[in-house]
């Protein structure tokens, strides 16, 4: 068979046949690879007649006489209906969601019909002879800073301007590593919330977390933030025990499960590293008597606000909850018995979200379905909890929180809405400067043909989701908007191909979502980025993401009158060396260790390289008056604080400091491209979160970005 069919196929799917690696080579996708992403976009291509019938698909979808069910526009702009069996001159109605309409007739532009400009935004319905579908009309950006810092002027009563060009901080932080007396071994929405207003009494405006995505309660060892069963729900090992019921409640637990529980509750609260495989299990099975305790007051009317609660959680969740109760509860079922990872392995009749046997089985075990959808309640109460403190506390922003870039194709959303995911293919990203062998994350990814088809539901309840408690999302690997690296399962990461995505269908709905739950939105832009890409991001009201150690011109470091604007900064992110750590070279010790190092180097040229790099930041720094003296040795103190003086005089409204930076810490978070060799996801800080604002690192750190965050011209 020619490949020519197959290459056109693949092109007009939306699948490049090439690619640029990071040194700037012309690189080829292999008609191999490109037949395991057609079909897994269900586009047969074994044979001629196939990939014909394929592209009659494809042609069929993008020329279709029907409108797809949902389109999206941006408020005072017309709207191209090209494609449709749509003419000129057609009567339309547009019912808004608020209230109230607007009718007329399709217009004529350069010969192609579009629908006039709609200023209200919202989700409205549009009427266009027989056909009815949905009509996003998004606002021209996504909610900002600026109208965070209105909404909390106007909220508070407040009479005092607020920044016409935002000069915000804020502090960013890995939940499973905050430290409390009675946390159990993990951090806690509790300790989250205490965390909130200590960081606002020192001035912060926002609190950046790692990812709390609904993780699997039945494997232990899977506690990768980034790795979620589901990003609809929430992880429920972060759940303060004592939150539940009171702590007396917990004692009572504690005391029915025999004194080891307690013995070794206190043990892994002491422990440096988080033994996730014991403090997960210890925590289930805490949780699982105060759910027993639970029940037996609603069953006495003594729990009857809480039970009423309850119920009405349950009912709102609808479906979507009852599917992932569900899930976890098969997943437990099938794991305790060894049959299996993947919901794959399952029976056949038990693979369908909507089969009779999953209700068969939902009825033959109720408890356990709503101990599942209890454990979503308890942690929706606890991180909500959290948000209300850090505004009550005093920030205009609040938590900002972190949407993975996939979820497990083993997990719950995987399997609940299996009809819009990409079956048997993996994102990842090619090889680049950072990582040298690229990277195969082993998530799944929406499929853009169903989510089209769909009308985009299963990405709006996702976003609804991770926005529904949070005053701000920051977005992982936001070059997922416009193209995916994909990787067939099992391949290596340089065997995969992009596929293209409605970037400007995600970005309108991304904005329109941002204004209704009044959240900011950030990209993770970092890596290979399409021309143009941070152009469109910052058209639509995200902020980028600028890091002190990438912003350099060849082996300069930039001043800050040279960063970009529209970003948020900071001094790391969890996937790169702390500064301390940076300074020191420990990074290049754990690759070189671990054979990391990219093809050629060594660690004595790599160690010469990071002296060089060192002195280009010194020198940054003494430019920009932020520090004086002569060049320290690697294991002499980091320049911490005159790092953040530099980054505090930029123009990036909103500059974040890592907890790991603000304590000079020397270990980074995660080291891509390993998983058991490398203690990822493990590491806690060294205090709990009650003594940060005694400890005189914090304080220096903290001090000297709050004092370069000089507030700059002001509107009423």
């Amino acid at each position: 068979m020619s490949d020519t069919l197959l290459f056109e196929l693949a092109t007009a799917a939306g699948i490049s046949r090439h690619w640029i690696s990071a040194d700037g080579q012309a690189r080829t996708v292999t008609p191999d690879i490109l037949q395991v992403l057609l079909r897994a976009l269900e586009l047969p291509c074994a044979t001629p007649e196939e990939i014909l019938q394929s592209r009659a698909a494809l042609a069929a979808e993008a020329d279709s006489a029907h409108l797809p069910p949902l389109l999206t526009a941006r408020a005072g702009q017309a709207l191209s209906l090209a494609g449709s069996t749509c003419q000129p001159g057609m009567p339309y109605r547009v019912q808004f969601e608020q209230g109230g309409e607007q009718v007329g007739q399709l217009e004529s532009l350069q010969g192609a019909t579009r629908l006039p400009a709609v200023v209200h935004w919202g989700y409205h319905r549009l009427q266009v002879g027989d056909q009815e579908v949905t009509l996003a009309v998004a606002p021209a950006r996504c909610f900002g800073i600026t109208d965070a810092l209105r909404q909390q002027a106007v909220t508070s009563a407040c009479t005092q301007p607020v920044p016409l060009a935002p000069r915000l901080w804020g502090v960013a932080a890995q939940l499973y590593s905050l430290r409390r007396d009675g946390g159990g071994g993990m951090g806690d929405y509790s300790a989250l919330a205490d965390l909130a207003q200590r960081a606002a009494a020192q001035g912060a405006a926002a609190l950046a977390i790692s990812p709390v995505h609904a993780l699997f309660n039945a494997r232990p060892r899977h506690f990768s933030p980034y790795s979620p069963s589901s990003r609809l729900f929430l992880n429920a090992w972060h759940i303060d025990p004592a939150a539940v019921l009171g702590e007396d409640a917990l004692a009572q637990a504690l005391t029915t499960l025999g004194p080891q529980a307690a013995q070794q509750r206190a043990r892994l609260e002491q422990a440096e590293m988080v033994d996730w495989p014991a403090a997960s299990t210890l925590q289930m099975q805490i949780l699982r008597q105060l759910f027993r305790q639970f029940q037996a007051q609603c069953s006495t009317g003594q729990a009857a606000g809480l039970d009423a609660d309850f119920r009405q959680f349950c009912q709102q969740g609808g479906d979507a909850l009852h599917d992932h109760a569900c899930f976890e509860a098969l997943d437990a079922h099938f794991h305790a018995q060894d049959q299996g990872s993947h919901w794959r392995d399952w029976p056949t009749e038990l693979q369908d979200p909507r089969a009779a046997a999953v209700k068969q089985f939902a009825a033959q075990y109720p408890d356990e379905i709503a101990f599942h959808s209890f454990l979503q309640w308890q942690a929706a109460r606890g991180l909500a909890a959290a948000q209300a403190t850090a505004r009550q506390a005093g920030m205009p922003i609040g938590l900002i929180a972190d949407l993975a870039v996939g979820a497990e194709t083993s997990g719950s959303q995987a399997w609940s809405r299996q009809h819009a995911m990409l079956n048997s293919l993996s994102v990842g990203a090619p090889p680049d400067h950072m990582n040298v062998l690229g990277q195969n994350w082993g998530l799944g990814a929406f499929s853009p043909r169903a989510l089209r088809q769909q009308g985009y539901a299963p990405y709006l309840e996702m976003l609804r989701a991770v926005m529904a408690r949070a005053g701000g999302v920051r977005i992982d690997h936001v070059l997922g908007l416009a193209r995916l690296w994909l990787v067939p399962e099992g391949a290596n990461a340089t065997e995969g191909a992009y596929l293209a995505y409605p970037l400007d269908d995600l970005l309108n709905l991304i904005a329109l979502e941002s204004w209704r739950h009044r959240t900011i939105v950030v990209g993770e832009d970092l890596g290979t980025v399409p021309e143009g890409f941070r152009e469109r991001l910052h058209q639509a009201g995200l902020l980028g993401i600028g890091v002190l150690l990438f912003e350099r011109e060849g082996t300069r470091f930039k001043s800050p009158a040279e960063w970009p604007s529209g970003i948020s900064a900071t001094t790391t992110t969890h996937d790169t060396p702390t500064l301390a750590g940076w300074w020191q070279g420990r990074d290049i010790g754990w690759r070189s260790r671990l054979e990391l190092l990219a093809d050629g180097s060594s660690e004595t040229e790599e160690r010469q390289l990071r002296q060089t790099d060192r002195s280009a930041l010194w020198q940054a720094l003494i430019d920009n008056a932020c520090i004086t003296g002569p060049l320290p040795s690697p294991d002499q103190a980091a320049p911490i604080a005159s790092a953040l003086c530099l980054l505090g005089q930029t123009a990036a409204p909103l500059v974040m400091l890592p907890l790991e930076d603000a304590l000079a810490l020397a270990e980074q978070p995660n080291l891509p491209g390993t998983v058991e060799v490398h203690p990822n996801w493990c590491r806690r800080l060294p205090l709990p979160v009650a003594q940060l604002d005694q400890d005189p690192t914090f304080i220096a750190n903290v001090t000297a970005l709050r004092d370069a965050r000089v507030p700059s011209l002001k509107i009423l």
